[in-house]
């Protein structure tokens, strides 16, 4: 017999973690539970193989798993028990798989022998054991083993499914006896398959780049896709070959270099002024990786970010949902972005003739456009104020936060100047969470991001909203010697929905600001007295002139360190494009007429 085939017993937690062993993950991140204790002491046994970081709340592992997935494209598991455990996570699963990225969520459930009779934290009043029907659809699928023998196939095909096509999280859902329950097994192991990207259809990709080289306003839209395909390189050799000018997505931020002299910024509601002057005024479009959602377009209002048609649009992505669902395609091609983009680099070659002069006064529009934005904005970062402008905090972090750092934006208004104001200079050079919007993320996902990255800075930009959701995070650091920076911007209260409140609701806000209800006080907890109440280092800034001093200080400090930053809550992000929520009436572009306030003009 082939020693290969040699069959061995095996418990379903050690196939399990004997599996995730084999593909080299190097975390299980997770929480205890009496669902997941056969799970636990399979991980036990290989703590020398596989390192188990132990949260404070099931969100924080799911969080740090999407960030980690975000920062190295590479996939690690989750364990969470049955019942509210296990429902804790589904607020970071449904983000990760909102902005496609990739984590294993193994949860635990209960014995199948107890299955339909309402045993403690049972999921189901119509279906025994019923986790999986809670997160259908925020996995791209999961799988319930209900014997031992069924694990290995069930670990084998999630593992598998995490990475292929367009990248999701997936649940393996175990029920208690299942965990620790022997099935026989071979011996020799899996291995996932290496899959190369396939490029597009090449008859479609060379029609295609005919239009766009003939076109006299192109445009290229990068979107996540880019990212995930690890296409950045490929993208910028093909924009310089072609002289075509390139913007990106929100979560596209990254896929070229802001600084670049092709790169005119992210587009959308908060996107900057030349990047949504370059789409709408397009009379092509080269979107690649983009799933044109609503943030990032100003809501498909015509003539606001887009206006396909007139504007020809052709479309390259690996998911053929993608295509041609919020507008129409000229050309629809389903492929790699890396592979498709090589392709169309290599046809380029011998269909472009001289410089490129025709694009000169394109080119010459959108850099007008751009150096217009960046005067502006430059102006009202040299506010020395307090509580901080926004500008002044954004090029605080600017100047303080190493090139090489990754920053984490969790969810707020704080996220909508990020977009606006920070130079993205490479691939996950920022992370966050764009299509769930899960507050959380970054309190909890910048442990992840520095477990990816460990010789990286990483910093992460919370809202004091959003801090609060997950406070936490800042004992498991501190419990595992991470050393992450949170810069806390505190504008007392839950700023882009009170915007709204101002915006659409003739300024009735309610429930929106933090405050003292019978005074009408601003409240906030003393971020800096609860960080070193965790035992982690902190500062409250007083002066603006100290911001800069005060992140580098944190960074430098190599271990979880936190500072606090007063900012002007009533100073809100210009506005390039817009927004809509039926019926309500869609705000429009402010930038215009505040540029004529400061005396500055296109």
């Amino acid at each position: 017999m082939d020693g290969r085939d040699r069959q061995v017993l095996m418990n379903g937690a050690d196939i399990i973690v004997d599996h995730l062993v084999k593909q080299k993950v190097p975390y299980l991140f997770g929480l205890c539970g009496h669902g997941i204790t056969g799970f636990m002491d399979a991980a036990f046994k290989a703590q020398n193989r596989i390192r188990t970081i132990s949260t404070h709340h099931e969100q924080t592992a799911g969080h740090m798993a999407d960030a980690y997935f975000k920062v190295r494209g590479e996939p690690v598991a989750t364990f969470t028990s049955c019942g509210p455990g296990s429902a804790n996570i589904v607020m970071a699963m449904a983000a990760a798989m909102m902005d496609s990225s990739a984590f294993l969520a193994i949860t635990g459930n209960v014995p199948t022998g107890q299955f339909n009779r309402g045993p403690f934290q049972e999921t189901g009043r119509h279906f025994q054991g019923d986790f999986p029907s809670v997160v259908r659809p925020y996995v791209k699928r999961s799988f319930q083993p209900t014997r031992a023998d069924m694990v290995p196939l069930a670990i084998t095909q999630a593992w598998d499914l995490l990475t292929s096509g367009r990248p999701g999280p997936v649940n393996l859902d175990v029920p208690l006896n299942v965990f620790v329950e022997e099935a026989s097994v071979g011996g020799g192991g899996t291995a996932t398959p290496v899959i190369n990207g396939t490029p597009g259809n090449p008859k479609a990709l060379s029609a295609a780049l005919d239009v766009l080289l003939a076109a006299r306003q192109p445009v290229i839209i990068a979107g996540q896709g880019v990212l995930l395909g690890k296409a950045s390189e490929a993208l910028v050799a093909f924009a310089e070959r072609t002289r075509i000018p390139v913007v990106t997505s929100p979560n596209g931020k990254g896929a070229i270099p802001d600084r670049h002299e092709l790169a005119f910024g992210a587009i959308g509601r908060n996107g900057a002024y030349a990047a949504n002057d370059a789409t709408r005024n397009a009379d092509v479009i080269l979107a690649i990786g983009f799933s044109f959602d609503d943030r990032a377009t100003s809501a498909w209002l015509d003539g606001y970010t887009l206006s396909v048609p007139p504007s020809r649009l052709i479309q390259i992505d690996i998911d053929p949902s993608e295509i041609g669902r919020n507008y129409p395609a000229e050309f629809g091609i389903l492929g790699d972005a890396k592979a498709s983009l090589d392709l169309l680099a290599e046809m380029a070659e011998g269909r472009i003739g001289g410089g490129r002069d025709s694009l000169a006064s394109w080119l010459g529009r959108l850099e007008k456009g751009r150096a217009v934005w960046r005067e502006y904005q430059s102006g009202l970062a040299e506010s020395d104020q307090m509580p901080l402008r926004p500008e002044r905090l954004m090029r605080a972090l600017s100047r303080a936060v190493p090139e090489d750092a990754v920053v984490a934006s969790d969810v707020g208004v704080h996220h909508n100047w990020i977009i606006q104001l920070m130079d993205t200079l490479r691939p996950r050079h920022l992370i966050h969470s764009w299509g769930f919007a899960a507050m959380g993320f970054a309190t909890s996902g910048i442990l992840g991001a520095k477990l990816a990255a460990p010789d990286r800075p990483c910093v992460a930009v919370v809202g004091d909203g959003s801090f609060l959701m997950t406070p936490h995070a800042m004992a498991t650091a501190v419990e595992y010697e991470i050393p992450v920076v949170w810069v806390v911007w505190n504008n007392h209260g839950y700023g882009s929905i009170r915007d709204i409140q101002h915006g659409m609701f003739g300024g009735r806000e309610l429930a929106t600001a933090f405050e003292i209800q019978r005074s009408g006080e601003s409240y906030s907890p003393d971020f800096a007295m609860m960080a070193k109440s965790f035992g982690v280092p902190s500062h409250r800034v007083t002066h603006a002139d100290e911001v800069e001093d005060a992140i580098g200080t944190a960074i430098k400090a190599n271990r979880p360190y936190l500072v606090e930053v007063p900012v002007d809550r009533d100073i809100r992000p210009i506005g390039t494009g817009s927004w809509d929520l039926p019926p309500l009436p869609p705000p429009e572009p402010n930038f215009l007429k505040a540029l004529a306030a400061r005396g500055l003009s296109l």
